[in-house]
């Protein structure tokens, strides 16, 4: 197997990671420089510095490690209340230091432009710009797959036929496992493949769910099912046999219990399985379909802890790694080559990357929404403090109104929050190394 769709993949994933995180810093960027905060650095990516060129007062780059990227919006934090003295202590000399390297960016006469002094409104914008371009950036990919592209759904036309009444729910129907059974009821009636079944029993067809529902309705009775062939409606007579049937959802599939078995209940067989097709969907299922992810997301963030002891418990033991278990970059990344080398048409393979992104874009959406520094997330939440202190400080009639929130005093958690990300990270790069999520 050749190694080269893989590195392909590999590099269209990055290629689309980069300008997810590139558009998400200008969403941070271009509202502060709005609001008159000055912007020292515009970089994609971490590590060494690849290339950079200064425009204005703006040093714009790329980076070796293309995994992430930055806006350095001057004066974060804001300077220590005056009179205040530097404290003692390992987590006191980390504060100081923060706020002291924050200050220092800050050129003299400038102490306008500083984030600090932005109005809470104005700070809000600036925060939640990057994850809201993440959030338009899916929204506009999940509306032309879903719009322009489509979805797969079950129809009513006859794909594949067959040769048997299948002995239990497990059986193919076909070959060695017919022996000794009687033969499938569509194909004794002539059903052919190609055929679009349009009415059954008296009852015009319109979906493949209602179709299984008269059949099962049906069972051990002879029932006229109605076709068109060709463009020519025929009508031929079966009998659905009577057997335990596996339960089948909208999309076709069978219903698993909590053991992983099929669902099944005394129900007709005729012998049949149905075509898939691409069916374009209206422009009014986007924002539904964007929510539902998000909130999927958000579950998946909300339970991490659980998943990600998960994901160690599968790569170290005999049990299998799930299918929708977290992964990390590395196994975003594997799961990207193997897309590229799946023996699809290259429009489908287009439109499972695009889907890729679009998952990766609401994932970065989600994950910035954490209320904790370092992330997005963490600054909307000082900033709501900020603005809560300074409006109840208005309803009480205060002279002078608060200052800016002291955001420094948060430093020691944002590292915590970092190295808990670091070891996340470290442990499902491990897992996606030991026990990769395959989708072939």
């Amino acid at each position: 197997m050749s190694i080269v769709p893989h590195i392909v993949g590999v590099l269209v994933l990055l290629l689309g990671v980069m300008v997810s995180v590139g558009l998400h810093e200008l969403g941070h960027m271009i509202p502060a420089k709005k609001f008159g905060v000055r912007v020292s650095q515009y970089f994609i990516g971490f590590g060494p510095t690849v290339w950079s060129r200064t425009k204005g007062e703006t040093e714009y780059g790329i980076k070796a490690i293309p995994l992430g990227g930055f806006v350095r919006l001057v004066g974060m934090m804001p300077p220590a209340p005056a009179g205040a003295r530097r404290g003692k202590g390992f987590f006191s000399e980390l504060i100081s230091d923060a706020r002291d390297a924050s200050v220092a960016e800050v050129r003299p006469g400038e102490e306008h432009r500083a984030f600090y002094n932005l109005s809470t409104p104005k700070k809000l914008i600036v925060m939640f710009g990057g994850p809201f371009v993440n959030l338009v950036i899916a929204t506009v990919l999940i509306g032309g797959i879903l719009v322009g592209y489509g979805t797969l759904a079950v129809s009513t036309t006859v794909a594949q036929l067959s040769e048997c009444v299948p002995a239990s729910v497990t059986s193919t129907a076909t070959g060695d496992d017919c022996a000794g059974q009687p033969a499938a009821p569509a194909a004794a009636a002539g059903l052919e493949p190609g055929d679009e079944i349009v009415a059954f029993g008296g009852t015009d067809v319109t979906s493949w769910q209602q179709l299984v529902g008269l059949i099962n309705e049906s069972a051990g009775r002879e029932s006229e099912v109605a076709v068109l062939r060709d463009g020519e409606r025929l009508t031929l007579s079966v009998t659905p046999a009577l057997t335990d049937r596996p339960v089948i959802d909208e999309q076709g599939a069978a219903v698993l219990d909590a053991d992983g078995e099929p669902v099944v209940e005394p129900g007709g067989f005729v012998g049949f399985s149905p075509l898939q097709v691409r069916e374009q969907q209206p422009l009014s299922s986007v924002l539904p379909a964007v929510g539902d992810q998000v909130w999927q997301t958000a579950t998946m963030v909300a339970t991490l802890p659980v998943r990600v002891a998960d994901a160690a418990t599968q790569a170290f033991t005999p049990e299998e790694r799930a299918q929708d278990s977290v992964q990390s970059v590395v196994g975003v990344a594997r799961i990207s080559g193997e897309i590229m080398a799946l023996d699809e048409a290259i429009f489908d393979r287009v439109m499972i990357y695009l889907s890729l992104i679009a998952s990766l874009n609401i994932a970065l959406f989600v994950f910035n929404m954490i209320p904790f520094l370092p992330l997005d997330g963490g600054h909307l939440v000082n900033a709501l403090y900020e603005g809560g202190k300074r409006t109840v400080a208005r309803i009480r009639g205060a002279a002078v109104l608060p200052g800016p929130a002291d955001v420094a005093r948060m430093t020691p958690v944002a590292y915590v929050v970092f190295l808990i990300l670091l070891g996340v990270g470290g442990v499902l790069i491990v897992a996606d190394l030991v026990d990769p999520v395959r989708i072939t």
